[in-house]
């Protein structure tokens, strides 16, 4: 084995394990932050709709800069919300959302960035809904260099291990170890959750997967056991069932998407996390499991109505920043002083946006983003 590949072993059977042991998170996103090339990193999550973010876990941050983050420069934050326009899973560094030269001119970067000496971050939206997004960044500094094509490949080998962390971490209440606290977490998952035992034996099913065994279109039911309907399907899941069943971590890093079906209109995939291994073993022991199985359709969320008029109108991300702060206040002094950048700036993006949009006048900017958001195709 590799020493990139035992490295990623161990460091994908921490990032499991934190979901069930958020005390461990830390830990993970250290060695996620040393493997990735950078210094710092969080998982944290934005909300467009209701203009809130929030840590969920950090790795060396100074907390005096996470508490002036919320406090004052979050709202300054030039790279929202073009950020959580990135489709679930894709990898995405500060230049891809904007150029640094935008990015050097705000207050946001001399203010909280430099001081800090991030230079830059490499970034994937693990789970993504129409105003939401949860996210994973890896902060580099000026010791670290700029991300490169390496950074983004090693984050890229993580991210489906951190996207199945993050519903897991909702799926067992370690606290309350019950048959009903279990029903009551794993029905508050959107993907359909199977807990299979030995030869595949069902022992649990949420809402969403009972739901999906009752249809029978992809995975049934067979005299207590999961089955998948497309046989090459069942083939891949008897085969990792058996793995996990015989303690095989490395199904941990083989990030395997089995597609439940053929057709290019039914994009539905399952994941198998195996439960034998590290904090994963004492949790499934609890149900006789040996393996999760998740399942969903992979189509995305509709977007919301700023991604909407970013995708017609090909707007830039500091363009997006604009048209979102028009709906808080009204001006060019105001929206300065509430983007912390220059008036001119302003001017220049405010100028940018009237004429990709057709309009004159930030009142009609209003409109169109309220005409979006009454439409049916926004909701």
């Amino acid at each position: 084995m590799t020493s990139e590949a035992s490295t990623l072993s161990t460091l994908i059977g921490d990032i499991y394990d934190a979901a069930l042991d958020p005390t461990l998170w830390t830990q993970a996103l250290e060695r996620a932050s040393a493997f990735v090339g950078g210094s710092s990193a969080a998982l944290f999550w934005h909300d467009a709709a209701t203009e809130r973010s929030a840590v969920l876990h950090l790795f060396n941050e100074d907390p005096h800069y996470t508490q002036l983050y919320f406090g004052k420069y979050f709202p300054m934050n030039p790279l929202f919300p073009a950020a959580t326009f990135f489709d679930a899973g894709v990898v995405y560094t500060s230049p891809d959302v904007m150029p640094f030269a935008e990015l050097h001119e705000s207050r946001f970067y001399t203010e909280w960035l430099q001081p800090q000496g991030i230079v830059d971050a490499v970034s994937s939206n693990l789970e993504k809904s129409a105003t939401s997004s949860s996210m994973v960044s890896i902060r580099l500094t000026e010791r670290d260099g700029l991300a490169d094509a390496e950074a983004r490949r090693r984050l890229e080998l993580l991210v489906p291990h951190f996207q199945r962390a993050v519903s897991i971490g909702r799926l067992f209440d370690q606290s309350k170890k019950t048959h009903a606290v279990l029903t009551e977490t794993l029905d508050n998952v959107e993907a359909a959750v199977v807990l299979v035992g030995t030869n595949g034996r069902i022992v649990f099913a949420n809402e969403p997967g009972r739901a999906m065994l009752d249809e029978g279109e992809f995975l049934r039911d067979r005299r207590g056991a999961l089955v998948a309907v497309e046989p090459e399907a069942q083939r891949t899941l008897r085969d990792m069932f058996a793995a996990a069943e015989n303690g095989d971590l490395s199904i941990d890093t083989r990030g395997v998407a089995i597609p439940l079906s053929t057709l290019p209109n039914q994009r539905w995939f399952a994941h198998v996390l195996p439960l034998t291994s590290g904090d994963r073993q004492r949790t499934g022991s609890l149900y006789s499991a040996v393996a999760a199985v998740f399942a969903r359709k992979t189509s995305p969320a509709s977007p919301l109505p700023l991604e909407a008029l970013a995708n017609l109108y090909k707007l830039t991300a500091s363009e997006v920043r604009v048209l979102d702060a028009v709906m808080k206040v009204s001006g060019v002094h105001a929206l300065a002083e509430l983007l912390g950048l220059s008036q001119a700036t302003v001017k220049t993006h405010l100028h940018n946006l009237f004429r990709k949009t057709g309009t004159s006048r930030q009142s009609e900017l209003v409109k169109l983003i309220a005409g979006v958001e009454s439409s049916p195709a926004a909701g």
